[in-house]
Parts: structure tokens; C-alpha cells; sequence
């Protein structure tokens, strides 16, 4: 994958763009579309439910019907935004916790996002039915898509 290119187009279709909502969205459709073996790309927003409990909710996504709520430190996305860290998962039937919302998914990378300051945003999920699908290079290219999508929601 020329990550370099897509961090470029991605850029070009989500820069200068007020509405987060269609930011998200675009971002989830040209990521979807755009890199090969996927069954969903999209968003989780850092909530707060009805039960007063931080949640990942979900936000703009391409891909099959998804979990609404994630439970904070639970499963991929939640781990991802409890540490923190991106969680690049080769065989997420391994993954302790993990939230299967599509049976099809096999593998799946999940990048924090944040807001300006620096607080957590929400995550970027990404998941293919190809297990191991996510390499060291989507990491790093992912990880510059997500900082270009960050940048976009700051506008």
C-alpha cells in the first residue's frame, strides 16, 4: 500500500471541512474503499451512557451493522482507548475480551484519536476477514491517516 498517497488524497478530501460528522464519514468511506481485505472501517467516540459509564459509541462507519456501545477497556477498540495505544491485532479470536461484532472478522487494527490538547477523541477500527491482515507498515501509514483525521476535527 502506497500510504504515502493515501495519507495525500485522504488530506485533499477531508481538509478545511467544518462538519465533523461528514469529516468522519468521508474518512471511513475512503479508508473503506480504498485499502484491500476489509469488512469495516470507522469510528468509536468516547461517550458517556445512559448508566454514567465512559463508553466508546459508535460513530460513522463503513461495513456491516456494528456494536453501538463498547465498554471502556473491553474488547480491541476499548483497550485501544484505555491505553491509549494502538492495538494491531493479527488473530482477534486470540485477543482476550474480544467484542465480536462481525463473526467475519479475523484481524483488526484500532488507532486512538485525539482532540486538540491532547485528551482521547475517540478510535479509528479497522477489521478484515484476513487474518494477520495489518503489518508494521499499516500501522505507521494508519497511524499518519489517523493524525490527518485528528487535524480535520480540530479545523
Amino acid at each position: 500500500m502506497d500510504y504515502p498517497l493515501l495519507c495525500e488524497s485522504l488530506h485533499a478530501l477531508i481538509s478545511d471541512v467544518p462538519y465533523p460528522l461528514a469529516v468522519l464519514s468521508n474518512a471511513a468511506a475512503f479508508l473503506y474503499e480504498s485499502l484491500p481485505d476489509l469488512n469495516w472501517a470507522g469510528f468509536y467516540q468516547v461517550d458517556t451512557n445512559p448508566a454514567g459509564e465512559t463508553v466508546l459509541s459508535l460513530g460513522p462507519f463503513q461495513g456491516r451493522p456494528a456494536c453501538i456501545e463498547i465498554p471502556w477497556g473491553k474488547g480491541v477498540c476499548g483497550t485501544a482507548a484505555a491505553l491509549n495505544a494502538t492495538q494491531l491485532v493479527p488473530d482477534v479470536h486470540q485477543f482476550p475480551g474480544h467484542i465480536a461484532c462481525d463473526a467475519a472478522s479475523a484481524s483488526e487494527i484500532v488507532i486512538p484519536l485525539h482532540k486538540t490538547g491532547g485528551s482521547l477523541w475517540g478510535v479509528l477500527d479497522i477489521d478484515s476477514p484476513v487474518p494477520g491482515r495489518f503489518t508494521e507498515d499499516d500501522r505507521k501509514g494508519l497511524e499518519a491517516a489517523a493524525r490527518i483525521i485528528e487535524d480535520s476535527l480540530k479545523g
